[in-house]
């Protein structure tokens, strides 16, 4: 099954500043070959739902590992099986109808 996921992954406890952190998950998701778009607040992420969850699983380790005694993680998603649809689709469909207006 697909599904698009927002992903918010908050390194507690390394100070201030967490981008070294962030920038190591978004190695992974990239490496588990999973279509992502990095925004201010997050990560989207579209692929199969097995493989995205393991992949949040990888950030969470390594996140760990790399020294975070803590992490809070926030995830929306989303499911559909009516249809194909990917996350430019849908932002595709936003864009078209304000255009229209």
């Amino acid at each position: 099954m697909k599904v698009i996921v927002d992903l918010c992954v908050v390194p507690l406890g390394v100070g201030v500043s967490v981008s070294s952190y962030i920038a190591r998950c978004q190695k992974i998701l990239e490496d588990a070959g999973l279509t992502i778009n990095l925004h201010a607040y997050g990560t989207n992420i579209e692929g199969d739902f097995d493989q995205v969850f393991a992949a949040i699983k990888r950030c969470h380790e390594d996140i760990h590992a790399a020294g975070a005694p803590r992490i809070s993680t926030t995830i929306r998603l989303g499911t559909r099986i009516d249809r194909e649809q990917s996350m430019q689709d849908k932002i595709r469909s936003v864009e078209e109808k304000r255009s229209a207006t």
